[in-house]
């Protein structure tokens, strides 16, 4: 278990959670949430950091055994932890990587596109309604906020993965 902000596996955590430069230089992204790590797909998952009252309760699932995975007390994880409330558990996923042909591979493909979208928030419930709409991929601007940002993952509510 780990308990102390000094560890270098939290240091790194909390620059993955704060800067994106540090996300697109690791190629990772964060997620956070019971429903967000049961929804992630195996193959993206890098690792997982728990907390020791989630751990303890076993309430996770099979899943946990299956990845790579640290305890954090519960303390050093609401530090961690980018919610006010946090779940219990963060994962530090692998990005995804499109070509502009890779979104072609459909008849007559729907797409969103997006510009200089500036609200981390905005953008992942756009994310989140594109998929209930049925459209095949979005096309952001380099002006747009980060699309792994915390807070746009944590609106997208799943639909990232897919």
């Amino acid at each position: 278990m780990i308990t102390s902000a000094s560890n270098q596996k939290i240091k790194n955590l909390n620059s993955l959670i704060q800067k994106s430069k540090t996300r697109r230089e690791q190629d990772v992204f964060i997620t956070e949430g019971v429903k967000m790590f049961q929804e992630a797909p195996m193959d993206k998952i890098k690792e997982v950091y728990i907390s020791q009252s989630l751990y303890e309760k076993g309430s996770v699932g099979e899943k946990l055994e299956q990845c790579n995975y640290e305890v954090l007390s519960d303390e050093l994880f609401k530090k961690v932890s980018d919610t006010q409330t946090p779940q219990g558990v963060l994962c530090v996923m692998k990005q995804y990587h499109y070509e502009l042909q890779d979104l072609f591979q459909k008849e007559n493909p729907l797409f969103l596109i997006l510009e200089d979208i500036q609200d981390p928030g905005n953008l992942g419930t756009m994310v989140r309604t594109a998929e209930g709409a049925g459209v095949d991929g979005i096309i952001m601007t380099k002006g747009t906020v980060d699309i792994y940002n915390p807070k746009t993952i944590r609106s997208t509510m799943g639909s990232v993965y897919r």
